[in-house]
């Protein structure tokens, strides 16, 4: 499966707002019947596109209610450091989200805790003890504006084309 065509972008769209609706309910509302609706979704899963499903927690209702961004220093950047570095941030459950960063810094990750004396320990006896780190620059979220989990797709659609009036179809 190297492209999407409509029924695709429609069945990511979907699930992407909810991963529990049935496959019935998913071809209705793409416009499928069921089995061709459930081979399209097998076909995503297997191309990888869709790469898993799960439960969206409020993270504030199970008592993390510090979400930090760090970020991070490497002492070296040398493939073998940065590799044992990584490594061991992935084994992290409080890091949600690590990558490398352009600017300053190596990595810049997203680490929840319940609350401040909580996630200072954390970075004082874990994070700036991680192999290779060097140094650790944090900032704090005072409130979210915004967090879907969710990817735009509109630039899956085909592109207009223009026509010979000059207007785009």
């Amino acid at each position: 499966m190297e492209t999407l065509d409509k029924f695709d972008r429609i069945i990511l769209n979907e699930l992407q707002q909810n991963g529990r609706l049935t496959n019935a309910e998913l071809a209705q509302r793409v416009g499928l019947s069921a089995a061709p609706c459930w081979r399209r979704v097998r076909a995503l899963e297997e191309a990888g596109f869709i790469r898993g499903y799960r439960a969206e927690i409020d993270r504030h209702k199970i008592g993390l209610d510090v979400l930090a961004f760090v970020r991070l220093d490497a002492a070296q950047n040398s493939g073998e450091l940065l590799g044992k570095l990584e490594e061991a941030i992935r084994r992290l459950p409080e890091v949600t989200s690590c990558h490398y960063i352009s600017g300053t810094g190596t990595f810049e990750l997203q680490v929840v805790s319940s609350d401040l004396n909580t996630f200072s320990q954390f970075a004082r006896d874990v994070l700036i003890n991680l192999p290779n780190v060097k140094d650790l620059h944090t900032s704090f979220s005072l409130g979210e504006v915004k967090a879907a989990g969710a990817l735009p797709l509109g630039h899956l659609l085909p592109k207009a084309l223009p026509t010979a009036s000059g207007r785009k179809t």
